[in-house]
């Protein structure tokens, strides 16, 4: 008679083999419903940007947007903003999107110089947008076109222009001889066209113009319209005179490149869907809108007095400030070249259409 000599260990296995498979089953369930949870979890995104609470920046643009994305993704993407430089100082919100500091940035690419070479051909002065709408279609589709080695480390969302902006300040200037040696709060390259003109550029972020304006420590500021009121400039400078030749700045919203890339890929083609749709319908319009209510506070309830120059002396000033493109071109070579003969050829398509 054949013994087996496993028979004493026969149950005790076949026993062990039921817990392991059990165990498994188990496990790979536990796994199957972690994965269904990771889908229906909520994506958490923080937004830095430096204008007020109370700006269109942040109640229209920024909140907006995200209530957009929050209803495009079925609610799985939560972002919250933080405004008014609560996490970064304006000029070092991209450098932090990029270290993913936060997720998502809002700030101007004139806040550092040099940083951003391709973009800059789209603030040159001479140049005339019509509008915030003319200007953002510009840069948008430029940006497209160009694929701009310098923010090829975030993704880039939106980006929207202010269009012309336009001198605020204490003494009138209808001339070119009246800007010379006035001290005039700009950034970037409205600094350096400024000083083409003949005035002392001071470089300042818009949240320390008002008291600049106010003490004296400037005679003046170069921005958009809309600072007269959404920063209550309007309250302490007396004069606009309208110089839509030069200025134009850009503002970005661009992502943490890493961040995009984690993202399942439903939720990016939701995410990039309702943003070129925002875009098209609230962003590339929305200086336009403050510019407009801004200027009828102004005149109405300031009693700031505008000032349009003729052609001859408008021809004057373009004449002051066209070396600046001849100056980029002749930094940046073919590219720079390219970069410029597209912004003009850009400027004018959109010009003829809005």
């Amino acid at each position: 008679m054949k013994v087996n000599r496993f028979s004493k260990w026969s149950v005790p296995v076949k026993v062990l083999l039921v817990l392991v498979f059990l165990a498994i089953l188990t496990i790979q369930a536990g796994c199957v419903g972690s994965v269904s949870a990771s889908k229906s979890e909520t994506i958490e995104l923080k937004l830095a940007h430096f204008f007020p609470a109370t700006h269109p920046a942040e109640t229209e643009l920024v909140q907006g947007w995200a209530k957009a994305v929050h209803e495009a993704t079925d609610g799985k993407v939560v972002i919250t903003s933080y405004p008014g430089e609560t996490l970064f100082k304006a000029a070092d919100i991209y450098d932090n999107v990029v270290e993913g500091a936060t997720d998502i940035g809002l700030s101007c690419f004139s806040y550092n110089i040099g940083r951003f070479p391709e973009m800059e051909a789209f603030e040159q002065p001479g140049i005339v947008y019509k509008n915030s709408k003319v200007a953002s279609e510009v840069a948008w589709e430029g940006f497209k076109e160009l694929n701009p080695k310098s923010v090829n480390d975030t993704k880039m969302m939106m980006i929207i222009a202010t269009g012309p902006g336009d001198l605020f300040t204490k003494a009138p200037v209808s001339k070119l001889e009246d800007i010379v040696g006035k001290q005039i709060r700009a950034t970037g390259l409205t600094a350096e066209t400024l000083t083409m003109t003949g005035a002392v550029p001071v470089g300042m972020p818009q949240s320390e113009a008002y008291e600049a304006l106010q003490k004296g420590i400037v005679d003046g500021n170069l921005a958009p319209i809309e600072v007269l009121k959404t920063w209550k400039h309007g309250e302490v400078a007396d004069y606009i005179t309208r110089t839509p030749f030069l200025y134009n700045n850009l503002f970005y919203i661009t992502m943490n490149l890493k961040k995009w890339n984690a993202l399942p890929e439903e939720i990016q083609e939701a995410i990039t869907e309702a943003t070129e749709k925002f875009h098209e319908e609230v962003g590339i319009g929305l200086w336009d809108k403050q510019n407009g209510e801004a200027l009828e506070w102004a005149t109405k309830t300031q009693n700031m007095n505008v000032i349009e120059l003729s052609e001859e002396e408008t021809a004057r000033w373009i004449q002051a400030v066209e070396p600046m493109i001849d100056k980029y071109i002749a930094a940046k070579g073919e590219e720079g070249q390219k970069a410029i003969d597209t912004v003009k050829r850009l400027a004018d398509k959109y010009n003829n259409e809005y």
